[in-house]
């Protein structure tokens, strides 16, 4: 498969591999530096170990992701994902609409701020 190589193309290929919950393979397209924003109560972190000490625990009881995106515009190392993020646990699926804002550079990802309703998918999400 060839590597992608527009900021687009780079954005897409990672949102491929966090759906797959590949975090290896996700975060190699992250910089060292990356800031990633969410809404409050989740915190900011940076970096891939960051983003993977915020992510991995909260997907544990993910059984399948299903990431649909919606709309998607590209403005140079700008890309702009609004999507439909579904969540398969044990007993039923979540659905999170998210807009998601990304920054390329040398073919890493160097900022990732997600928007959405925090308190619909903490109220969905297990607690133990």
């Amino acid at each position: 498969m060839a590597q992608p190589s527009t900021p687009l193309e780079i954005v897409r290929q990672f949102m491929k591999e966090m759906e797959r919950l590949d975090y290896d393979a996700a975060l190699k397209l992250v910089s060292d530096n990356c800031q990633y924003l969410n809404p409050p109560p989740l915190p900011a972190v940076e970096g891939p170990a960051g983003i993977r000490s915020l992510l991995e625990p909260f997907f544990a009881p993910t059984l399948e992701n299903d990431f649909q995106v919606l709309r998607e515009a590209a403005d140079g190392p700008r890309v702009f994902l609004e999507r439909l993020d579904r969540h398969r646990l044990a007993d039923k699926w979540v659905e999170l609409p998210v807009t998601g804002v990304f920054e390329v550079k040398d073919r890493r990802i160097i900022y990732w701020r997600d928007y959405f309703d925090a308190a619909s998918i903490m109220s969905q999400w297990p607690t133990g």
